[in-house]
């Protein structure tokens, strides 16, 4: 197997946290191939976390959900069953999608902690599935996860697709407060030459700073070292957020522009004394139900998430 080459945006940010000698240590994790070992796992899931860019450019993360064995692997494809009659017009995914574009993909298991990404390109779409080339897989760490059980009352159906959107563009009320109570966030980001990413932030509720009502703040903390989702946007900035509120059944999707942080070192900073965060300049919102056939519930924090310090 072929080491995979991480691009200029990498490299910078693995120099700058002085993590290059790892990073590099690292590189057999990404394979262009689903490993053998990883398709169980994906076709055992209820959810994936997907990644997308709209005709502007602009990122978007969405949470897709299905009986187990909706989303399949076979070697150097994927192939998602998603019916046109149950999909949420609402979500920006499905006009985003289109043959030979690039499409990131999260499989997350919340209640085992265990996630495998895979990067590639739509190679067929039509009204009953979607069907993805793989650039990049390799399996991420059980870090940050909250865990929580999926439970499903009834089989997903066009029935029980949202029926609620509402749109904004600053953070206030219920939209902040989902902001203010998040544990769990899905990135979206994109490099030319990788492709779209979907990746996962989490920690203690209030990981996420509200820093005015248009810009949110979510902590770096110390990950496998590959940077993947930093190196992207110190490329290209766009970003795509999705943020569950699983207490209420809705989700809340943002798009706009990142920034990295880096800050000068000290103990109890809400980074996780990492010295990086990224700073989300929002330009759009999108507050819609989940499906109404699925509940969760919550069972623990991941024990290592940092203490999250509240301002006197």
């Amino acid at each position: 197997m072929d080491h995979h080459t991480f691009h200029a945006g990498e490299l910078a940010v693995q120099q700058r946290a002085g993590q290059r000698h790892i990073a590099e240590q690292r590189t057999g994790m990404v394979s262009t191939t689903v490993m053998a070992g990883a398709r169980p796992f994906i076709a055992g899931q209820f959810m994936v976390v997907l990644a997308s860019a709209d005709s502007a450019g602009r990122m978007w993360s969405s949470l897709l959900f299905g009986q187990p064995g909706f989303a399949h692997a076979e070697g150097d494809a994927v192939l998602i069953e998603a019916p046109a009659a149950a999909r949420d017009a609402a979500d920006p995914l499905w006009a985003n999608l289109v043959v030979g574009g690039q499409l990131g993909m999260l499989f997350i298991d919340l209640g085992k902690r265990r996630r495998y990404r895979v990067n590639g390109v739509v190679r067929h779409l039509n009204g009953r599935h979607v069907e993805v080339d793989v650039r990049e897989a390799y399996p991420n760490c059980p870090q940050y996860i909250q865990r929580r059980q999926l439970r499903q009352r009834s089989q997903p159906s066009a029935s029980v697709l949202p029926q609620q959107a509402a749109r904004g563009t600053t953070l206030s009320g219920a939209v902040a407060e989902i902001v203010r109570q998040a544990d769990t966030v899905f990135v979206a980001s994109h490099h030319a030459d990788s492709g779209a990413d979907a990746s996962h932030r989490g920690g203690n509720r209030g990981f996420v700073q509200l820093l005015d009502d248009s810009t949110l703040r979510i902590p770096d903390y110390r990950g496998n070292s590959l940077f993947n989702t930093l190196g992207n946007f110190a490329v290209d900035p766009h970003a795509g957020l999705i943020i569950p509120d699983f207490a209420q059944g809705r989700l809340l999707q943002l798009t706009g522009t990142v920034t990295l942080q880096w800050h000068e070192l000290a103990p109890g900073h809400l980074d996780g004394d990492t010295g990086r965060s990224l700073d989300f300049k929002v330009e759009q919102w999108l507050l819609r139900d989940m499906p109404l056939a699925l509940e969760w519930e919550y069972l623990d924090a991941w024990p290592f998430n940092p203490e999250i310090v509240q301002k006197v």
